[in-house]
């Protein structure tokens, strides 16, 4: 008979499973770090009930990066949702460390259901509170986390005391440990993370052994170093297989103050890492976005493309500035894309407003017009522009977290870009089909990301399990017959200036571009915390002179939907702390 282990209170739930009054058809098994319980798509014949260990939740859509949707603790189940449901599995769970599990097939669930009504009630109850807390995900956020110095140098301990005090502050109740507890049996590291909401391992560079438990023991890896080292051709990270295959260790490059990223690039050359970041010793803001990263409140900025219309998104940023928004990831497609980078870059406001006037508003980026083989214009302009902005800065190296899509042809799909030369990504991502030449990469042409995905939260949401914001122009208000009327007078439309914004095709190959069916903006929004749709339909889409209104526009949208939250927005998607959660208990509700 297995008992109910000490580190677990018992429910109703777990009553089915362990102890004297256990299902009789209730069978433990084991399951080895890295297996996978079931695949996505798969019958739901069994409920599943973790007794030691940890599970990882993993969705992977056709076509698109696998998304890790958040964990699976002892004394809960897995796969409760689709047994119920009598639905196939919408996710893949996985083994992140040696497991124990009780399994019951769904028939005898059921009826044991039917016995005792509190059962039904009690798993309703967490079903409930995995949407809420992560949108429909069947599991909840990673609380075991392990940083393992990578040179040494590296202040791992250090780091991980000041991300304690940071947590701390915030009401949660987090533990530290380093290579003295190594010896400990594996029951205290579950009683350790049984009493905390969090719990950070620290290992530095020197402590093989213990760096080798620590890839064991946790939900999660970050591996540290300091930015000027140059990395082995293969670097040791420590990860147990299962945090590697599901994209779970990301690297902190650490740089002394006054010395910014250079040749990040190759780190992602020499080892599988999922994300980078980059933390200045002694920066508070950087610090505090790391602890957002731990704790699921990080904030994802999506911003989509529609020409001129983008313009709203500086609008839309300014408006987060103010009201605090702390913005820790950023995307975007085309020309959201090249706003999106500026603030990756570390552009304030001031900065960014007097960039994008010098490089769109005060003459346009479309008027080198060529003999339309390819495109409309020659491009020189724009590629003239991505140089003196953007210079030759990687992805690798920007301040924040950075990606965007270009579309391409040859494959036949999206393209997310997340490595390289900053200014060559942005110029794929713009490069819209019959105004701009294709960017041609490794073989492969590539055009403006809008065509194929023009509001991506979805690659967003892929990226971390915190809020996401997005800004979308693409939805405004199409074209009106009289934007695509032929110019009646072909010298006046050239003496007048208006040949520079393009002929009226420019605007509908623009808006062919960027429209989303019915369909995809609604899945678009599902993976939006917060949307913000600026009302930029009166603004015609190639009209670069139209920067003041397509700002005000945006600044207003998105100041009116902060002010419309109930809370803030880095806690919309925040966990509870273990005293809110005793509470609940105290108030009578089910356990969670």
């Amino acid at each position: 008979m297995v008992e109910l282990p000490d580190h677990m209170e018992e429910t109703a739930l777990s009553r089915l499973f362990l102890g004297p009054r256990r299902s009789p058809e209730a069978a433990w098994f084991s399951l080895p770090g890295g297996r996978v319980l079931f695949h996505a798509g798969e019958e739901p014949d069994r409920l599943y009930f973790l007794v030691t260990g940890r599970l990882g939740v993993v969705q992977r859509a056709a076509g698109q990066e696998p998304q890790f949707l958040g964990v699976v603790r002892p004394g809960e189940p897995a796969g409760e949702m689709a047994m119920v449901a009598g639905t196939p599995h919408t996710a893949s769970v996985v083994a992140l460390r040696d497991s124990e599990l009780m399994a019951i097939p769904r028939e005898d669930f059921l009826q044991a259901a039917a016995k005792d009504p509190e059962v039904m009630a009690e798993l309703a109850h967490l079903m409930i509170l995995r949407a809420r807390r992560t949108g429909g995900a069947p599991a909840g956020e990673p609380a075991v986390f392990g940083f393992i110095g990578l040179c040494p140098e590296a202040p791992v301990r250090d780091l991980v005391d000041q991300l304690q005090a940071r947590i701390a502050a915030l009401g949660y109740a987090v533990a530290t440990a380093g290579a003295e507890v190594q010896s400990a049996p594996t029951e205290w590291f579950s009683n350790l993370e049984d009493r905390h909401d969090v719990v950070l391992y620290a290992a530095a560079y020197e402590e093989e052994h213990w760096k080798a438990i620590v890839g064991r023991q946790v939900d999660q890896l970050f591996c540290v170093c300091m930015g000027d080292t140059v990395p082995s051709e293969r670097p040791l990270l420590h990860a147990a297989p299962p945090l590697l295959e599901q994209r779970l260790v990301d690297l902190v490059l650490m740089h002394e103050p006054g010395r910014g990223p250079s040749g990040s690039d190759a780190w992602l050359d020499a080892a599988p890492l999922a994300r980078l970041f980059h933390l200045r010793r002694g920066d508070q803001g950087d610090l505090a976005r790391l602890a957002r990263v731990i704790l699921g409140q990080s904030v994802g900025l999506v911003l989509s493309g529609g020409g001129a219309r983008a313009y709203a998104h500086i609008g839309a940023i300014r408006a987060l500035n103010q009201a605090g928004v702390p913005i820790d990831f950023l995307g975007g497609v085309s020309m959201g894309a090249i706003i999106a980078a500026g603030v990756a870059l570390g552009w304030d406001d001031e900065e960014l407003d007097w960039r994008i006037r010098k490089a769109f508003v005060e003459s346009s980026p479309l008027d080198d017009i060529a003999f339309p083989i390819i495109a409309m214009t020659h491009g020189r302009k724009v590629r003239a522009r991505m140089a003196e902005h953007f210079g030759d800065v990687e992805i690798a190296d920007l301040k924040l977290p950075f990606f965007c899509l270009s579309t391409d042809l040859t494959a036949g799909s999206y393209r997310i870009h997340r490595r390289g030369v900053l200014r060559e990504a942005l110029r794929a991502s713009i490069a819209l089909p019959g105004i701009l030449p294709p960017y041609l990469a490794d073989g492969h042409v590539l055009v403006d990301g809008a065509v194929t995905k023009n509001f991506p939260t979805d690659v967003m949401r892929a990226t971390h399990l915190g809020p996401v914001v997005g800004v979308d122009v693409g939805e405004a208000k199409g074209l009106t017959a009289q934007e695509v009327q032929r110019p009646r007078s072909l010298w006046r439309w050239l003496t007048s200036g208006e040949w520079r914004r393009g002929p009226p095709i420019v605007s509908v190959l623009m808006r062919s571009a960027t429209i989303m069916t019915a369909h995809e903006f609604a899945a678009a929004r599902e993976h939006a915390d917060v949307l913000v749709s600026p009302e930029v339909g009166p603004i015609e889409i190639r009209d670069w002179k139209a920067y003041g209104p397509a700002v005000e526009a945006g600044h207003r949208a998105a100041a009116e939907i902060l002010a419309a939250l109930e809370r803030p927005v880095t806690e919309l998607r925040r966990r509870s702390p273990r005293h809110e959660r005793g509470r609940r208990r105290a108030a009578g509700a089910p356990g969670s």
